[in-house]
């Protein structure tokens, strides 16, 4: 576990984040512009000097103010990856990478140099001038650095926030393939829901400089009561097994606790595990299956919950669909006009859903 009790006075800006989170898979840390997640970053890292409090990572201590102890920076076995690449230009990508790998000690290396290259598919770039680099082969390079110094913690501060979209894609499976296989924790900083859904299983969520909530991805986006599940964007994330092809319409059908729902044609093997995004705008409710209608996903499920929202005309639902939680933002009125109230048994019917992982 990381255990942390950080304090962080800066001017104007005040960060208190007291967290317990796993050492292990990838922790997002979410939230608007200005919430402190890069703040909260650096103090882990131990890069901001004014920090005060105490960090524990899998029983190793950090920082402990109290004891008047304080890891620096290279002391605490980090990998740590900007925003911008901060590649050294005047050196190839071999040599910018051989940067990190040296920095470890053959006998403690837990990352080989051909299993960084592999992971991150970078092989043709290594002779090449980072200059000549598309802003994605950079942050691949960047993040192969990072991973060759053999980190105990891998920080990543907003990665892909000057990559397009179709690389940001490529480069989020190329990171989720190296946590699992080298099974490095990451936490990894971001205010774009895509890239947590699609990556993260913890998630902890920052405003003003302070901890509104952390926990499990997917029970986490599922609280109807936290400012996420209000956004434009709010929803649920949820793990789930292709189950068939439909070739005649271009169509998957995924199957989870809930039910079955459809999506457009995945290139997925039958019997992958796949995690779909839901978002609240885009379910509906019925008090009956109804089959006279375009909309082809629907599932059984009950009202668990009912919040407000800062637009008066709507609220926002929770539902169990077997064990899967779904969020639905309907207007109050067709709300009371169905009489629903927690117990009340549903048909939601969803009108969209993505495949994010």
């Amino acid at each position: 576990m990381i255990h942390a009790d950080l304090r962080l006075d800066v001017p104007g800006f005040c960060l208190r984040a007291a967290l317990a989170i796993p050492a292990s898979g990838v922790t997002a840390i979410f939230g608007p512009s200005g919430a402190g997640k890069t703040l909260l970053l650096r103090a882990i890292a131990g890069l901001e000097p004014g920090a005060r409090g105490r960090l524990e990572v899998n029983g190793s201590s950090w920082q402990d103010d109290a004891r008047g102890m304080f890891l620096r920076t290279h002391e605490r076995g980090l990998g740590y990856v900007f925003q911008e690449p901060s590649l050294y230009n005047h050196q190839c990508v071999r040599r910018n990478l051989l940067f990190g790998y040296a920095r470890t000690p053959a006998a403690l290396r837990t990352v080989q140099w051909d299993q960084a290259i592999a992971l991150l598919d970078i092989g043709a770039l290594l002779d090449r001038a980072p200059a000549t680099l598309s802003g994605g082969e950079r942050q691949r390079v960047a993040i192969a650095r990072a991973l060759l110094a053999s980190p105990r913690l891998l920080l990543l501060d907003e990665p892909l926030a000057a990559v397009d979209a179709a690389r940001k894609r490529e480069i989020l499976a190329f990171l989720s393939a190296a946590q699992r296989e080298l099974a490095i924790p990451m936490l990894y900083v971001s205010h774009q829901m895509e890239e947590v859904a699609a990556l993260a299983e913890h998630i902890v969520l920052l405003q003003n400089g302070a901890v509104l909530a952390s926990g499990p991805l997917t029970q986490t986006l599922a609280r109807a009561d936290l400012p996420i599940a209000q956004d434009d964007d709010g929803g649920v994330v949820f793990d789930a097994i292709a189950a068939e092809h439909d070739a005649r319409y271009h169509l998957t059908a995924l199957d989870f606790p809930g039910g079955r729902i459809l999506v457009p044609r995945a290139s997925l093997p039958l019997g992958a595990a796949v995690r779909v995004r839901i978002r609240a705008r885009d379910v509906s409710l019925a008090l009956a299956q109804h089959d006279d209608t375009s909309i082809l996903n629907r599932v059984p499920a009950m009202v668990v919950e009912v919040a407000t929202t800062a637009n008066p005309a709507n609220v926002l639902v929770r539902l169990d669909a077997a064990g899967t939680a779904l969020l639905a933002r309907v207007t109050r009125r067709s709300f009371e006009h169905l009489q629903l109230a927690p117990g009340s048994r549903v048909w939601a019917q969803v009108k969209s859903a993505a495949l994010v992982g």
